[in-house]
């Protein structure tokens, strides 16, 4: 059957896949949720979730997530803790600790994922084992892996070698201002050799660590540049696609480049005829730096010894380089022995990029269905992957990503029975940075910001959940401001001062919860119980339809602050509409007029609780209850929205009404915190 709304004149049909995984990243397994990982991340993926179980089936979709168990800033964590005599405990005690708190977090938030388990835990911790050896050794197979020897730091007096977190510097990409730059990254996601990280320092004992040789398997990402360029066009010619994710990955795809600061010109030309063939560009007014650019990584690296040699510091630009797949500390996923090569661990981020495979699979496996039945959701043609992320992580999920799953074969990563079909690119939803006040926040930064836990000693999860997805991530960096947490003590004091944070909440506590009231009390009142059923009024039944194709359009945009305010005028025309009818029809003491205010009434109720339960799904499940509907019809697309009679039986119809439940005084759908009640 085709939907009215899908059908309108003049409308657009919105193609949605038949099949979809929804990914929300990976939070490491080292601490608690805090509010980014919930308003950044995890609550745009729970609303779009939920929207596409209710558009195309619950079935259809899986929502999967899991704590990142492996990686340097978990064995730091959980090293300083011990030290501290603060833990006690293995390191996977310490992970699964931390998992089991992020998962209460995630629920207490409704997050409404199919699996949650980790990259070491539970069932999708052993499919993702098996499924990370497999990718490797296909990736080797196929020619794109090569065994290379590089520096690691190493720390004299401890007598260790450092993993990433383990050591600190400055960042050495050029342009970048991060002082957290560890081991190969900073905290800003740049990435560059370890021997060009600036001033290292170990903090294991705060001594400088010397660099000694060590073999890890590297992925040829260089040799991917032409097909990324194609992509970040096709990406560029999509207007569902966020501007970010093209814009960061041609960062990446510039020639390799070295800067160089003005003073040292004349230390670089006593030099320039032993490094390998590159251009010189002067720097442009106003710049503290010079340019060398260089036909390929092999040449640049080439330049960096002779440079560092001459004692001329430099500062590398953004390029492709290849990408580290394993490493060698012991809390990781086994690596596949290759040529005779052992003993190695898989880098946590290459694995962390197709773990959502492995918990589809997980998620499938636990549903009973045949283990075959994960490319139904990554293979097929009218499947399709959302991968929500941070800005901050557009290179693992834009460049290093799209390559890897290039670099496999149909058929290379299969079970028996299944058919050659090649892993399909996803589609990558990324958000821009939710800041706390005016600042990035961190939980390794000086601006500490508040747990997921703690604002709900403040807020309802609804309000959080709705004031999240308003503040328009998807366009810009936004700052979240919530009152109790103000600097200024006078503000946090002053009755007056609005908490901005509340501002998506009245709608839910007055707007909303007022339009399900006073249905269902008219209802009680003068109904007998019952909803009255019959057909609403063409204009409002127009009203409904227009709304409805504009927020399916708009979801398919994933324009998640478009969705509120889309819902938010709705709610209020409904409420409006049924205030202004009742009066009217107690005005002039017709019942008719009456009763079809109710009909209308109860008709935009549903569908605004309809749009609104991706977004704040306690209270409109309420609100169904109420209703005496059952939730999957409830909440389903799968209508013509012409009135409420689609959703009741035939015995209903005849009688021309459909009993609902019994309402108490006073009853709230959305409720304050009890902190704001005082």
């Amino acid at each position: 059957m085709e939907r009215s709304i899908d059908s309108a004149e003049g409308a657009r049909r919105v193609e949605w896949p038949r099949r979809a995984v929804v990914t929300a990243g990976m939070p490491y397994g080292n601490k608690a949720l805090h509010f980014g990982h919930i308003g950044g991340v995890f609550v745009p993926a729970d609303a779009f979730a939920r929207f596409l179980r209710d558009r195309i089936g619950p079935e259809n979709v899986r929502f999967v997530s899991g704590t990142d168990c492996f990686g340097s800033p978990i064995d730091e964590g959980y090293r300083k803790l011990v030290e501290a005599g603060e833990f006690e405990g293995s390191v996977a005690d310490y992970v699964r600790k931390n998992h089991e708190a992020q998962k209460r977090t995630l629920d207490a938030y409704g997050i409404s994922l199919t699996v949650f388990e980790g990259s070491g835990i539970g069932h999708s911790g052993d499919v993702h084992q098996l499924i990370s050896e497999k990718f490797i050794e296909k990736l080797h197979e196929n020619g794109w892996l090569h065994l290379q020897s590089t520096l690691q730091f190493y720390d004299t007096q401890a007598q260790t070698f450092l993993n990433g977190r383990q050591v600190v510097g400055r960042c050495p990409v050029q342009g970048c201002k991060s002082e957290h730059g560890y081991a190969d990254e900073c905290d800003l996601g740049h990435q560059y050799a370890p021997a060009d990280l600036i001033a290292p320092v170990s903090s294991v004992t705060g001594t400088v660590p010397e660099m000694r040789p060590v073999e890890n398997w590297y992925f040829d990402l260089p040799a991917f540049a032409d097909f990324l360029r194609a992509r970040v066009a096709e990406m560029e010619a999509d207007p569902e696609v966020r501007a970010v994710v093209p814009q960061t990955v041609k960062e990446f795809l510039a020639p390799p480049v070295v800067y160089i600061k003005n003073e040292a010109e004349e230390a670089y030309r006593a030099v320039a005829d032993r490094l390998p063939a590159h251009r010189f560009r002067a720097a442009e007014a106003g710049k503290q730096s010079f340019e060398i650019e260089f036909d390929d990584i092999a040449a640049r690296d080439e330049a960096r010894g002779v440079l560092a040699e001459a004692g001329i510091r430099f500062r590398t630009g953004k390029a492709l380089v290849p990408f580290r797949i394993t490493g060698n500390i012991e809390w990781g996923v086994k690596a596949p022995v290759m040529d005779g090569v052992e003993g190695l661990t898989v880098w946590c981020w290459p694995e962390s990029l197709w773990a959502p495979i492995s918990f589809t699979m997980a998620a499938n496996d636990e549903m009973g269905l045949p283990r075959t039945s994960w490319r139904d959701f990554w293979c097929s043609p009218d499947a399709q992957v959302y991968q929500f992320i941070g800005q901050d992580n557009l290179y693992f999920y834009g460049v290093a990503q799209p390559a890897l799953i290039e670099a496999l074969r149909p058929g290379d990563i299969l079970v028996p029975g299944e058919t050659d079909r090649p892993l399909r690119q996803t589609m990558l939803v990324a958000n821009h940075h939710v800041l706390f006040g005016t600042k990035k926040a961190s939980s390794s930064g000086a601006v500490k910001p508040p747990s997921a836990d703690e604002l709900l000693e403040h807020y309802t999860a609804e309000q959080l959940r709705a004031h999240f997805l308003a503040l328009g991530l998807d366009q810009r960096s936004v700052g979240f401001k919530p009152k109790p947490y103000d600097p200024d003590e006078k503000k946090r004091e002053d009755p007056r001062v609005a908490d901005p944070v509340l501002k998506e909440g009245a709608l839910l506590t007055n707007v909303f919860n007022r339009l399900a009231r006073s249905c269902l009390y008219e209802a009680g009142k003068n109904f007998e119980g019952y909803m009255p059923l019959g057909a609403p009024t063409p204009a409002v039944v127009e009203r409904a339809h227009a709304a409805l194709h504009a927020y399916d359009e708009t979801m398919h945009r994933v324009e998640l602050h478009a969705v509120m305010s889309l819902a938010d005028e709705f709610i209020r025309f409904a409420n409006k509409h049924w205030t202004d009818g009742i009066r009217a029809a107690e005005l002039e003491g017709d019942a008719p007029a009456r009763r079809q205010v109710l009909v209308d009434s109860f008709y935009l109720l549903r569908v605004a609780t309809l749009m609104m339960h991706p977004i704040v799904p306690f209270g409109t499940e309420k609100i169904c209850d109420c209703l005496n509907f059952e939730f999957e019809e409830f909440f389903s697309w799968n209508y013509d929205f012409d009135g409420m009679d689609e959703l009741c039986g035939a015995a209903e119809i005849d009688e021309g009404r459909h009993r609902v439940r019994d309402l108490p005084p006073r009853f709230d759908f959305f409720e304050r915190h009890p902190s704001q009640t005082k």
